[in-house]
């Protein structure tokens, strides 16, 4: 039932994305969405990170444009704000995560995702955004050490750039649990273990599930 539903919400809010036509994209999410009894982590992940999927593939197939890409993935943006203003949010658990895109990686979408996912189940976030240079990462870290790094690189030619980021934060605090994530991560299966990630996930809301019980935080 709830597939089914989200099925057909996504096919509509791709077309709305296509067309950029916000109001009816927000409209599906916020008013379709919850009448029919869906909940934000539903709809940010079974809706907009499965749309972004799909517009992602339509790129690559040069089926859209970039400037097609970059106007559905504002959309995407303005609801996921409005998602995250909507759920609930759980009390602070103490533990604190910075959440980054690597140095040259500019979709910073699905990091965002994580990120609100991580604040919603009350992780303390620190949410970089995208391109961060790995000296200003290290130096944050450095500054104001997290219990978690999560780093995220969508396109497979920033896999070199996620591999130096690991090799120089290890460097400086090899204690560090390190999560990585995006669809370089998806595109080589096992570039987890070569860059020696303590938590990879599929989705934010596994990525939350990885999360609590590596930190040994309860729901």
């Amino acid at each position: 039932m709830i597939r089914s539903a989200l099925d057909d919400l996504r096919k509509r809010y791709i077309a709305a994305q296509l067309r950029g036509d916000r109001r009816e994209a927000l409209r599906i999410v916020l008013e379709e969405g919850f009448e029919q009894g869906l909940r934000p982590h539903e709809l940010s992940d079974g809706i907009v990170r499965e749309a972004q999927r799909e517009i992602g593939h339509l790129w690559q197939k040069n089926l859209i444009g970039i400037a097609d890409e970059h106007m559905a993935t504002a959309i995407s943006h303005l609801v996921l704000a409005q998602l995250y203003q909507r759920a609930e949010h759980a009390p602070r658990n103490g533990k604190r995560v910075i959440i980054a895109c690597v140095e040259g990686e500019l979709h910073e979408l699905p990091a965002r995702l994580v990120a609100d996912s991580l604040d919603t189940a009350g992780f303390d976030v620190r949410f970089l955004g995208a391109d961060v240079p790995t000296d200003d990462l290290i130096r944050m870290i450095e500054r104001d050490p997290p219990d978690l790094l999560a780093l995220s690189a969508t396109m497979s030619f920033h896999g070199s750039a996620l591999r130096d980021a690991i090799k120089r934060v290890r460097g400086v605090k090899p204690e560090l649990p390190i999560a990585i994530g995006g669809a370089a991560c998806e595109w080589s299966p096992g570039l987890a273990n070569d860059v020696n990630a303590d938590i990879t996930a599929a989705s934010a809301n596994d990525l939350v599930d990885s999360t609590r019980r590596l930190l040994g935080v309860t729901a």
